[in-house]
């Protein structure tokens, strides 16, 4: 389990409606705090005449990076409820955020947090969630013998390789499952002439 997580495939979208406040829900998968934060003030300028626009976020296979706001909204009604909604789908990777258009009726603390939570699982609803892993590079350089050794290894390990330079001494950068990285690197390390950078 580790280093698999579940994700939002694609960009999804949701709303609600309560005493005539509008919510709209918006589900984006992210790779990190900083596209999170990126994708967050993006809609912020763009329903810029919204009353609210709050949010939550969770990053990472681990779960363990996180944050939500309520953007004016009472403390615990809006962002809390978006995040426990991320929770429950059990996703990750992802930012959720939902604007309210004020409808004139107060909802009160309650029909609050029922209203940022359904809108939040409809968006989450709405799309696809797929299983993903996380992975690590490795960057390595190696002499050229060593090169049918270096490719037997890379070619056994569920690996990407995303950059090579094969010279007198050649050099490689791969992708793969944090889970196998330690075991792969091991392998390498093993051949005579490779170092792990």
């Amino acid at each position: 389990m580790g280093d698999t997580f579940y994700t939002l495939k694609s960009p999804s979208e949701g709303w609600y409606k309560e005493k005539m406040s509008k919510f709209l829900a918006f589900a984006v998968p992210v790779e990190s705090v900083a596209d999170a934060k990126e994708v967050i003030a993006l809609y912020q300028k763009k329903y810029y005449d919204a009353r609210h626009v709050c949010w939550a976020y969770m990053i990472g296979a681990s779960r363990t990076e996180f944050q939500s706001n309520d953007n004016g909204e009472p403390s615990g009604t809006a962002g809390k409820p978006i995040l426990g909604q991320i929770n429950s789908f059990n996703i990750t990777n992802v930012v959720i955020i939902v604007v309210r258009y004020f409808g004139g009726i107060k909802l009160g603390t309650s029909g609050l947090i029922v209203a940022y939570k359904e809108a939040a699982r409809e968006a989450i609803i709405a799309g696809e969630i797929i299983e993903c892993h996380e992975m690590r590079e490795i960057t390595f350089t190696f002499p050229y013998l060593a090169m049918n050794d270096v490719m037997k290894c890379v070619k056994d390990g569920g690996v990407k390789i995303i950059s090579q330079e094969f010279d007198n001494a050649c050099s490689m950068t791969i992708s793969i499952r944090s889970d196998n990285a330690n075991a792969f690197s091991d392998r390498i390390s093993d051949i005579d002439g490779t170092s792990i950078c």
